[in-house]
């Protein structure tokens, strides 16, 4: 039964010689990348709803432009630039910067129980290292982001950001030693 699902998943496009249409290609993999582009937008934006907020841009946006998609060599790369541009455009929008959500994280009760001690200070060191990315410049984290949570390569991260390999190398090694300085 399972096969006959994923059979249902994909529509073909006749008239594309039996291959699955582009709209189907995006919807798939953007399904596949939803929970690293979130999770990825959170550092840019610092907060889930405003994450995933421009994330159901980035695919109403993606979806919009699906016509284009035999001209991208890298979609999952494509998915991730449009990602970061519609984070970018949230931050500049007047609206965003005047509103200050609410994170729920800091106005949670802790729980009665002691959590075990690896597991506090996994999260202080996690915490520590969120602070961190966030505290980069805006290139270095991007590169960072990019490379760790998009599994890009520095070539395909040099050719979404229309910059030399090398500009990506040394904003990506300056966010590694601005990291390690904090985490030491």
């Amino acid at each position: 039964m399972a096969k006959h699902d994923e059979a249902v998943a994909v529509r073909v496009d006749p008239q594309a010689n039996g291959q699955p249409s582009l709209g189907d290609v995006l919807v798939h993999t953007f399904n596949e990348l939803r929970d690293e582009l979130v999770s990825t937008l959170l550092f840019v934006l610092g907060n889930r709803e405003d994450a995933k907020d421009a994330a159901q841009d980035c695919f109403v946006k993606c979806w919009n432009a699906r016509e284009q998609l035999h001209q991208v060599v890298n979609l999952r790369a494509w998915i991730f630039r449009v990602a970061f541009n519609t984070a970018k455009d949230m931050q500049r929008s007047a609206w965003y910067r005047r509103s200050k959500p609410l994170r729920a994280e800091q106005h949670t009760m802790a729980g009665r129980e002691s959590a075990p001690p690896l597991a506090v200070e996994h999260k202080e060191t996690m915490d520590q290292l969120r602070r961190a990315i966030l505290d980069l410049r805006q290139e270095e984290k991007e590169v960072f982001l990019l490379r760790q949570n998009g599994d890009l390569t520095y070539d395909q991260i040099a050719d979404l950001r229309g910059c030399p390999v090398g500009t990506v190398k040394t904003q990506m090694r300056a966010a590694l030693e601005k990291l390690r300085k904090v985490m030491a």
